[in-house]
């Protein structure tokens, strides 16, 4: 395949020759085909100007045509072509209605995509480029039409029938039921939607702002019916959440999820009726963790959100993806906030960003959040299109201010509902509603990269005047080598000595605040601050208020001294991260050099004094005690060496809970006691307490205390929620008490073996090791009874997680770890393109590592690139890699 690839420009964009009114679609289901019956009103689009009818062509990949029909005549074999990917025929009439039958094989299909069957349950997937697999289509987003569709199916084996929109009619004859689903919205054909299966179902009721009554449902298979009730509390939310704060009502009678064990992604937006990976879906407290709890609350409202940034207005073309994906993702964002601690979102979403999006700026896949290029689409459902994509959005909302944006999205939404548009009509809404120019703004749309942001000082004490001079520049990226300057929003605040904040005036600007949003817009600006009586202490990118790198001369005592005292919750963790990253390079200079490891002084006094302060918030708290990951300390090193990173790491840690330990076990017995005699809640105070308690927990294990041990068995058998129970198992795990660790494990399989996302997470667990020969255990996990390569959840727990997650099993020196990887990945080429893509994304960053890692990395790159039959999304990745 990969012979045939062919790279698609945004520059070569041209609307469609035809539309298609309506879409009548009937669906046979049997077990070993399906027939597929499309009835297409078409028409010629209004704005081709020439006299003579284009061609028609009509995507369709993996089907098998039986007849075609055009205004009822059936078209003989000489009146169109069919190829591998489309169906060729000439219109006569400006409107027509086009006829087709295919067989398609669902029960076969691994990849994922368009019908298939996950269980025993028929599913589709259909963003972006599915549908094709299903039917013949104009399968691009700016062709929506009206969809009605029925099902057929046995009735005994599929007794629930569901698709697009409200149910219209149903019946039976013999063994086989029927039911017709009719979409009043027009729709492009990625939100389409179906499910046949034996589900269960659980029911309630949301009345919107204009007091119209929603049926909400959310189906499963019956052995999960248990497991729905927070995911259904999370919907509710949502639906209050984006009425209050966007103005947006949901529009129609019956809001349906559907929970799959197969699935690529995440979730799927499909008008009125979503498609979730179980993973996002399902959360009760024994088997699903805090983080899974707000996951699926977070993916629960992204989904809900779409029905507006995405369905009521979608995207022209794939190259505006996060038109609808950046801007769902901040609201996603903003609502889990609210619902939870802002701060601890914050921190969580940024140290996200600079560990993956920005290697990804840094890296041979780098491309602006609305690429000029694509080989295959499915590779751009990337952390540049979703969380860059959130912070330029975010951005926005921080030029424009809270009501600012609100009248610019009601513009947006007004202008361009019922419409397929583009990321120049999103900005240009928000332009006009404020009555500003965000022209330079859009350069964070085109232009690829991490800005870096260099900032220096000046205070002079005669004039009590204090200046910031800002420099911005990004590097070169693949095809941009040259960049202009962006439009970066910086909140900012001044300290006094006692850390009290400053008012802050601008010279030539009259007015005044605590704190202040400098924009920097040029290549080189500075900004003079007045009445200043004493040189203060800035705290910078407030909130993290731009995705950019920024580097600014702090002290370690100016560190110390925003760590205790900046009202920014956020700078507060970046000051203790800041610390801590300086006291963990020393130590891997130490380490590479051969010289005895040591403590750094004032970072263990941090520490102490965070671990004494019982007035901070305890999610927070375990936020500013977690050390930066490997994984970040690998991108922002020159060149990484993983066993020096991991052993000065883990140096620190053992010597802060060496250290601390009175300190560090007084935090945990006191929460631990509080568990005990709490029934478990997933409120955000209760979370926050797990987290700081499970924190503690892992710093004291590293104390190989006896007593300790005996407490974390105690929370493994003894704790009523997954959260407590796996933070103890992990803890074992990568202890050296091999016999507690080989009980523990063989004790949580036994009990959670009948639960497949529970032993995902014992799989994880132990993939994530860096413990003992890693890369040997999770070869013997591949053969485990409960292992599949077909399933996208298995694969991503134990193959993606070892190779994304243990740095020292998956960069060990012999390249066992990158052959393991590439293996895979060929496997995976044949079964499902997608997984087996996004799976490449370790070897991809072997620019950044010694020359020999270097150098076996790059061999498997070059053995895959050889392999016969290569998908076009490995094919894309690879080449670019090599590149």
């Amino acid at each position: 395949m990969s012979n045939s690839v062919k790279t698609i420009y945004l520059k070569d964009y041209q609307a469609p020759d035809y539309l298609i009114d309506e879409t009548h679609l009937k669906f046979e289901l049997f077990e070993s085909f399906t027939m597929v019956h499309a009835e297409l009103y078409m028409r010629r689009n209004p704005i081709q100007d020439t006299d003579e009818l284009p061609e028609l062509i009509l995507d369709g990949q993996e089907l098998e045509l039986l007849t075609v029909a055009m205004d009822n005549v059936v078209l003989n074999s000489n009146s169109y072509t069919v190829d591998d990917k489309s169906l060729t025929l000439q219109p006569t009439k400006d409107k027509f209605v086009l006829k087709t039958t295919v067989r398609i094989h669902p029960e076969t299909n691994t990849t994922l995509e368009g019908l298939y069957k996950s269980n025993t349950m028929f599913c589709t997937q259909c963003e972006a480029e599915g549908f094709r697999k299903i039917t013949y289509y104009l399968d691009r987003p700016d062709v929506m039409s009206k969809f009605t569709t029925t099902i057929e199916a046995e009735q005994q084996r599929y007794p629930i029938l569901l698709s697009n929109g409200n149910l219209t009619a149903q019946g039976d004859e013999d063994d086989r039921h029927w039911a017709t689903w009719q979409d009043p919205f027009k729709k492009p054909a990625y939100l389409f939607a179906l499910v046949a299966g034996d589900l269960w179902c659980v029911e309630d009721k949301f009345i919107t702002m204009n007091d119209r009554e929603v049926d909400l449902r959310i189906y499963v298979e019956p052995e999960n019916i248990g497991k729905v009730s927070h995911a259904m509390t999370s919907l509710k939310n949502s639906m209050r959440w984006d009425e209050e704060v966007y103005g947006r009502e949901y529009d129609l009678d019956i809001f349906m999820i559907v929970a799959v064990s197969d699935f690529n992604m995440g979730a799927m937006e499909n008008k009125g009726l979503n498609i979730f990976n179980t993973s996002c879906v399902l959360a009760r407290p024994e088997t699903a963790t805090d983080m899974a709890h707000q996951r699926v609350e977070a993916v629960v409202a992204h989904e809900y959100f779409h029905n507006w940034s995405g369905n009521r207005v979608t995207c022209r073309d794939w190259f505006q993806l996060s038109l609808k994906e950046g801007f769902t993702v901040f609201r996603d964002s903003e609502f889990t906030a609210d619902m939870n601690s802002r701060t601890v979102k914050r921190i969580e979403d940024v140290a996200f960003l600079r560990t993956h999006q920005f290697a990804e700026d840094a890296g041979p896949m780098a491309h602006p959040i609305r690429p000029d290029t694509y080989m295959e689409i499915s590779n751009f459902y990337t952390v540049t299109i979703y969380e860059k994509g959130a912070e330029v959005v975010r951005m926005l909302h921080t030029l424009l201010g809270k009501e600012g944006f609100r009248k610019g999205t009601d513009l947006y939404f007004e202008r361009h509902d019922g419409q397929a548009v583009t990321c120049d009509d999103f900005v240009k809404a928000l332009a006009d509603a404020n009555d500003i120019n965000l022209n330079q703004f859009k350069r964070w749309y085109s232009q690829a990269g991490t800005p870096k942001l260099e900032v220096a000082e000046y205070y002079d004490a005669t004039t009590k005047q204090y200046s910031l001079t800002f420099k911005q520049f990004c590097p070169p990226t693949p095809n941009q080598e040259e960049k202009l300057p962006f439009v970066i929003p910086v909140a900012m605040g001044l300290l006094d000595k006692q850390g009290q904040p400053l008012l802050l005036q601008l010279v030539d600007d009259a007015t005044t605040a605590l704190e202040k949003v400098l924009v920097i817009t040029e290549a080189e600006q500075t900004f003079t601050f007045e009445n200043i009586n004493e040189k203060p202490i800035p705290s910078l990118l407030r909130g993290f208020s731009a995705p950019v790198q920024l580097t600014f001369p702090y002290s370690k005592q100016d560190l110390l001294f925003l760590m205790a005292h900046d009202s920014d919750g956020f700078n507060r963790w970046d000051a203790c991260q800041r610390l801590a990253i300086e006291a963990i390079q020393q130590q891997i200079a130490n380490y590479q050099a051969g010289n005895p490891l040591t403590l750094d002084e004032g970072l263990e006094k941090a520490y102490a004094s965070l671990l004494a302060d019982d007035s901070l918030d305890q999610a927070m708290v375990a936020e500013m005690l977690s050390l930066p990951a490997e994984n970040y300390l690998v991108e922002i090193s020159e060149v990484a060496d993983p066993a020096a990173i991991h052993a000065a790491r883990q140096f620190i840690r053992k010597q802060l809970a060496i250290n601390l330990k009175g300190l560090f076990l007084n935090r945990y017995q006191t929460n631990r006691n509080i568990s005990k005699q709490t029934a478990y809640s997933p409120l955000a105070d209760h979370s926050a307490r797990r987290s700081l308690q499970n924190m503690a927990l892992s710093y004291l294990m590293l104390t190989e205390d006896k007593e300790v041990l005996a407490a974390c068995i105690d929370q493994f058998n003894n704790s009523d929620n997954m959260t407590e129970q796996l933070a103890a198992l992990t803890n074992l795990v990568n202890s050296p008490f091999e016999q507690e660790k080989q009980q523990t494990l063989a004790s949580f399989y036994d009990q959670f073996a009948e639960d497949p996302l529970v032993v995902d997470q014992w799989f994880a667990v132990q993939a994530n090791s860096q413990a003992g020969d890693s890369l040997a255990r999770v070869n013997e996990l591949m053969t485990h009874k409960a292992f599949t390569i077909k399933n996208p959840n298995k694969v991503r727990s134990l193959i993606g997680a070892f190779a994304n997650n243990n740095l020292t099993g998956f960069h060990q020196k012999t390249g066992a770890g990158y052959k393991f990887l590439a293996d895979q990945v060929l496997v995976l080429n044949k079964m499902n393109p997608q997984i087996a893509s996004r799976l490449l994304t370790p070897l991809t960053r072997w620019r950044k590592y010694d020359t020999e890692r270097q150098q076996l990395m790059k061999a498997e790159l070059e053995r895959i690139l050889a392999a016969d039959k290569l998908s076009s999304d490995v094919y894309e990745v690879v080449s670019k890699s090599l590149a």
